[in-house]
């Protein structure tokens, strides 16, 4: 996920350079948003992602709009109308996974209302997205207690002893109680999905409460 000066042919060269190196042995999708951004995607995954979350109750995305005094999850015509971006997405990558031929292709779509915030959110699998309206640049997360997910694990096959952190998310304390089910499918998705490779051992899931005077999304 960027937004750089590199379009989407210098990036298929690219990824091709690398699976001739066989650096990247899986299916890619490049989706450009109009200039707005580029997402890097294994199709397959994506769809399942997305098929995931439009299937998920209650909704998990998390309104984190500037004028609201705390984060709370969306009532059911804001969620219904970000589900009606991710069915799109989710209609638009099959097509495009139908129509591609190759190990790496690549579509453009027009993400009319979509926040891009959600989007990517939702695509990396997280069990909970931040929404907020895309007009605004701000959120209301500052001084808010949020629970903090960390996922690392040691990478052998770089160095014995090397521990990464493959990513992060958070959601609202106040909110756990509520998003306890997602939260606990995507762990053991994630489980299930660490056995299934050998690239990386030893996973760890840790979680911690912060509270920060601004949050970035």
């Amino acid at each position: 996920y960027d937004c750089g000066a590199a379009g989407i042919g210098e990036l298929r060269r690219y990824l091709a350079r690398l699976r001739e190196a066989g650096l990247a042995p899986s299916r890619l999708h490049l989706l450009g948003a109009e200039g707005s951004a580029l997402l890097l995607l294994q199709p397959g995954l994506a769809r399942r992602r997305l098929a995931a979350v439009l299937r998920a109750q209650p909704a998990p995305f998390v309104d984190v709009s500037a004028g609201r005094h705390c984060p709370v999850l969306c009532g059911p015509a804001e969620a219904e109308a970000i589900r009606g971006h991710l069915a799109a997405l989710l209609a638009h990558l099959g097509a495009a996974e139908a129509a591609g031929a190759g190990p790496v292709s690549s579509s453009e779509v027009a993400p009319a209302g979509w926040n891009l915030c959600t989007i990517v959110g939702v695509l990396l699998g997280y069990p909970a997205a931040y929404t907020f309206g895309t007009e605004e640049g701000e959120n209301c997360l500052a001084m808010t207690p949020l629970r903090v997910f960390t996922v690392q694990a040691s990478c052998p096959r770089i160095s014995e002893g090397l521990r990464v952190q493959i990513y992060s998310f958070s959601i609202p304390e106040s909110l756990c109680a509520e998003l306890k089910e997602v939260v606990d499918a995507w762990c053991h998705e994630l489980k299930e999905a660490f056995s299934a490779q050998e690239d990386f051992a030893d996973l760890r899931i840790a979680s911690e409460v912060v509270s920060l005077p601004a949050v970035a999304l």
